[in-house]
């Protein structure tokens, strides 16, 4: 078995950052965009229907840049795909959608990427498979880690665009024709493993728009994370309540104690080990982020805080 053994720890940049007022629509292209996730109403959500025309959006990209449906009005096709960063399946999904794009843009079509999450619907116990949550600076970070074919788009802070499509779950598709009228919403494909599909439902629907002709299955499935839409804030304060009162347990432990501990038998799971006193400054204030971890991974890690002298 697997132990992971940490001394001194000290944990930076876990959790949710600290964000200031968003600038106004009109800004520059060499305008620094500032997330300011806001609070959203609770209502109903309803996808797009086939035949409808697409709604526009206003909405910042990675790049800074905010793109609009203008940007994309020469296409002879256009993929709006609702993705994420944190979501295990989307992950799984990014390296067909940058081959899609490849395959696709010398035949006029257009992909762009939305992420339509609120941070402050995200819980941590929803970013244990993930290396990144869903905020402004974390897209940019994986933007450039995948290298990214396409705009990837910021819709976190009113959820304004994402609320008039409807996603259900991310990953979710959404193909139009060239008067931007909705043709297919759905998977990009049924299988999620990597390497055992190749966007196949979108390359079908896609093709036949190209084609001018009906999309034999215009509808299906999507599957994945479900939207974190700005009404889960009230999910996430519960969270946070249940934890803050939930019993802390101080035992004692020996030296073979100890060496038992780091044999970690009889668990799957690999464990944390953190040397920590009441009297050391920076313990102190690392602590907290050891709960954090605990909420993101405990389900496929143990954490445990070993008292020193």
């Amino acid at each position: 078995m697997k132990t992971i053994t940490c001394f001194a720890l000290l944990l930076c940049c876990i959790g949710w950052r600290c964000q200031s007022p968003s600038q106004p629509a009109n800004t520059s292209l060499n305008a620094v965009f500032v997330a300011n996730p806001q609070p959203v109403p609770s209502q109903p959500v309803k996808t797009l229907e086939t035949g409808v025309a697409a709604p526009d959006f206003n909405l910042p990209g990675v790049d800074g840049k905010f793109y609009s449906l203008k940007d994309f009005k020469d296409a002879r096709a256009l993929v709006i795909v609702f993705t994420c960063n944190h979501c295990p399946t989307a992950q799984a999904y990014e390296d067909r959608i940058i081959a899609f794009t490849n395959d696709y843009k010398s035949k006029g079509v257009e992909v762009v990427a939305i992420s339509p999450n609120s941070p402050l619907g995200l819980l941590y116990e929803e970013l244990g498979f993930s290396d990144l949550n869903d905020d402004y600076k974390d897209m940019q970070r994986r933007a450039e880690d995948k290298k990214f074919n396409f705009p990837y788009l910021y819709d976190g802070d009113t959820e304004s665009a994402s609320l008039q499509y409807g996603p259900a779950a991310t990953p979710q598709v959404f193909v139009f024709d060239q008067e931007r009228k909705l043709r297919y919403t759905g998977r990009l494909d049924r299988s999620e493993k990597p390497g055992t599909a190749n966007a196949d439902d979108l390359r079908a629907a896609t093709d036949a728009v190209l084609a001018g002709q009906a999309v034999k299955e215009p509808v299906t499935q999507t599957f994945g994370c479900s939207t974190k839409w700005g009404w889960k804030l009230d999910l996430r304060t519960k969270a946070d309540a249940d934890w803050a009162n939930k019993e802390v347990k101080v035992t004692g432990i020996d030296a073979a104690g100890i060496r038992s501990l780091l044999k970690n038998e009889g668990s799957d799971k690999l464990r944390l080990i953190n040397i920590w006193a009441t009297w050391c400054g920076p313990c102190v204030l690392e602590y907290p982020e050891f709960v954090v971890l605990q909420r993101m991974y405990g389900a496929r890690f143990r954490i445990c805080i070993r008292f020193g002298r």
